[in-house]
């Protein structure tokens, strides 16, 4: 596989997962926190102690100690992500949990994407940049957040996000293309919803 390739496989897969992270949250009952200091207090129950969290984080014990007595309030940025990205991974699980149930039982997956699709045929499906939303099938939706859930490669999440919306956007009801090959390169924009 190509430098290339490879890197815009990567890049799908930074917007897929950014997608879902973005979907999961709009899911969410109450805020999160927003400071500093309650962040770190929310994720100093879940951690137990300050140096589990200060690994966690990437700081000293000290650090931790300090923003959880709220004497230092703001973060550098480096910490301010990572306070964000933590709180975010922790944040409702139920909710989240019962949403990919959902998801992957019964209701499955909406994705809206701006990509070029190639497929390797000319004619009426020749590649090329396209807006789709397709509704995806709860057993798709299953595979791609258990993709996601087991740290899949770029390429088996890549496949499994190209297989779904070939599935529900253009091998509907059969239709002769069956045996359609889909590509997505270029993607401009990806949503997903629960």
């Amino acid at each position: 596989m190509s430098n290339d390739n490879t890197a815009a496989r990567a890049l799908l897969r930074d917007k897929i997962l950014d997608g879902l992270r973005r979907a999961e949250r709009t899911l969410f009952t109450r805020p999160a926190p927003k400071s500093a200091h309650a962040r770190m207090k929310f994720l100093h129950t879940r951690e137990g102690t300050s140096k589990s969290l200060a690994e966690r984080l990437g700081v000293s014990r000290k650090t931790v100690d300090r923003y959880l007595s709220g004497a230092t309030k703001k973060p550098q940025k480096r910490l301010q992500a990572a306070l964000e990205q933590e709180t975010e991974a922790e944040w409702q699980p139920q909710v989240r949990a019962q949403a990919r149930q959902r998801a992957a039982t019964s209701a499955g997956l909406v994705i809206s994407i701006t990509a070029y699709f190639g497929f390797g045929s000319e004619g009426s499906d020749a590649g090329r940049m396209r807006d789709i939303q397709a509704a995806v099938s709860p057993s798709h939706a299953a595979a791609i957040l258990a993709a996601r859930d087991t740290g899949a490669t770029d390429s088996e999440l890549h496949d499994r996000v190209a297989e779904a919306i070939a599935d529900a956007y253009f091998r509907v009801e059969g239709g002769g293309r069956a045996g359609l090959k889909v590509r997505i390169e270029a993607v401009e924009r990806l949503d997903i919803a629960f």
